[in-house]
């Protein structure tokens, strides 16, 4: 399979703000970029070649496959039956849509765990069951929808039978006991090169289970740094990945590193890449899927993550609040994804603290926070994230 290099065109399944940073922090290759998804989406101003339709659109899909030398995606809920056909005809792919059939289902990545010996949170699934049998089950315990969930939908947490269940199929897992939340970006190569990204650690909102901060070296020892490492490498392997995957682990309070989820893709908790390390999570994917030598993964400096999420109650059109006071403190970088409306706790943007010490990134990261809000001009709407 021969080496993709520019000019040629880089085919992204889902024009989100992934889509978009990885167009902006990629075309310095000298690759052009197509994009499929619906009218709105952020990256659309980015693009060279714009295909409107769904994710879910066989035609859709086709169509950009046609403008494109090779295709990526930054979202999993995308059609795979398209892919796989497409896949089976030649074309360029990465990951493959077989990655992306495991990944799109919680219970696939739990028996990849296993069959890989990877250690992860025990678990049961309901069977296609309407009603589950927690006569055995010591709660409290944690529903996961095997399908379509991210940035906190699918995942509840059930303190007895008397709770609600979300609709769907679903796994259920023992409430781990967490001491802290890691995650580290995996690349690998076509030709099976990987390189390993610092682990991280991430703190989430409590009312709705979105990452809220990512911490940049992780605050652990040695020790567990190099276990989340082993780990990550050998669940990528054990996929035959192609591209960044952003790994999530749970460090339990009796040492214990469990794997938690696998994201095909440029990663939340990797957006700091793009301030803090010599390559950034973007341009090694590109570097990855086009075949590409990947590039160094050193830290520069410590670094803070927070997300601008839209505030409670905030709908309608963007409103941006102590944006000049924010770009007024060193080492800060913001990044806003353009997108047209804010709901609450949707993903409006981001910032990167970095300093000498974590300590330092830290405290001004929350300062930060403090005075950088988005809202919207009404509070009377009612819409989803």
């Amino acid at each position: 399979m021969s080496v993709v290099l520019p000019p040629d065109v880089i085919g992204i399944i889902g024009g989100g703000q992934l889509g978009r940073m990885m167009i902006y922090r990629s075309k310095k290759l000298g690759f052009r970029f197509a994009v499929l998804d619906d009218k709105n989406a952020p990256a659309h101003v980015l693009a060279d070649i714009v295909v409107e339709g769904s994710l879910k659109d066989k035609d859709a899909i086709e169509k950009l496959a046609k403008e494109s030398d090779v295709l990526t995606y930054e979202i999993e809920h995308i059609n795979t039956d398209a892919l796989m056909d497409l896949y089976s005809k030649n074309c360029s792919i990465f990951p493959s849509p077989h990655v992306l059939h495991i990944i799109q289902d919680k219970l696939l990545q739990k028996e990849l765990y296993i069959k890989n010996g990877l250690p992860y949170a025990p678990y049961f699934s309901d069977d296609l069951s309407a009603s589950p049998d927690f006569s055995k089950v010591k709660f409290p315990i944690v529903q996961k929808t095997r399908k379509e969930g991210y940035d906190g939908r699918g995942v509840k947490v059930l303190r007895s039978e008397k709770d609600e269940l979300l609709k769907g199929v679903s796994i259920f897992e023992e409430l781990v006991d967490i001491d802290k939340e890691l995650a580290v970006m995996v690349s690998r190569s076509r030709d099976g090169s990987i390189a390993v990204f610092p682990v991280t650690e991430m703190a989430f909102n409590p009312d709705h289970n979105i990452c809220d901060t990512v911490i940049a070296p992780a605050r652990v020892s040695g020790k567990i740094t190099s276990e989340v490492c082993e780990i990550a490498v050998s669940a990528v392997k054990a996929l035959d990945g192609v591209g960044i995957f952003g790994v999530e682990f749970f460090l339990d309070k009796k040492g214990n590193v469990l794997i938690n989820e696998i994201a095909p893709r440029p990663h939340n908790s990797g957006h700091y890449t793009m301030e803090a390390c010599v390559t950034c999570q973007f341009e090694q994917h590109v570097r990855a899927v086009t075949g590409l030598p990947l590039g160094d993964t050193s830290l520069l400096r410590p670094a803070v993550m927070l997300n601008l999420l839209g505030m409670p109650d905030s709908f309608g059109n963007v409103i941006l609040q102590g944006y000049e006071e924010a770009m007024k403190i060193p080492g800060i970088s913001i990044h806003l994804y353009g997108k047209k409306e804010v709901k609450p706790f949707r993903k409006m943007g981001h910032f990167t603290v970095t300093a000498d010490t974590i300590d330092e990134a830290v405290k001004k990261a929350e300062h930060v926070r403090s005075i950088l809000k988005i809202s919207g001009e009404n509070k009377t709407d009612k819409g989803e994230n």
